[in-house]
């Protein structure tokens, strides 16, 4: 898996919300939000991976989903923290930017799944 593009991107994305995370309560003494942040950040990328032993295509795609969850559960903690000021603009920005990727990413990674799905079920019925 170490190939694949969307496990590598959650796995950096990860790795900046640990040290998002140690600066906020190193730094900022901000200890709740961080700590959802923290466990929403880093599910995205333990989903993907999990996803790679999903038992079926609809396992996969329940991974997967549960991914794109976490990742808006997270862009909602980082638009949080911007508007209770623990962020500057340039910094929301900058991180709202990889999540957003992320979700892109796994959003048609779910459509693609559920097509290949839809077209296997048309082409046994054929």
């Amino acid at each position: 898996m170490k190939d694949n593009i969307l496990y590598s991107k959650s796995m950096a994305f990860a790795i900046r919300c640990v040290n998002l995370y140690k600066y906020l309560t190193t730094e900022k003494k901000e200890f709740v939000l961080s700590k959802q942040l923290l466990r929403s950040g880093t599910s995205i990328g333990a989903n993907i991976r999990e996803s790679r032993n999903a038992q079926s295509p609809a396992d996969f795609i329940s991974k997967m989903s549960i991914a794109l969850k976490e990742a808006d559960e997270t862009q909602y903690w980082f638009e949080l923290l911007f508007h209770t000021d623990y962020f500057t603009e340039e910094e929301y920005i900058s991180i709202n930017t990889d999540v957003d990727e992320l979700i892109s990413m796994l959003t048609s990674v779910i459509k693609t799944s559920k097509n290949r799905i839809k077209t296997n079920i048309n082409l046994e019925l054929s």
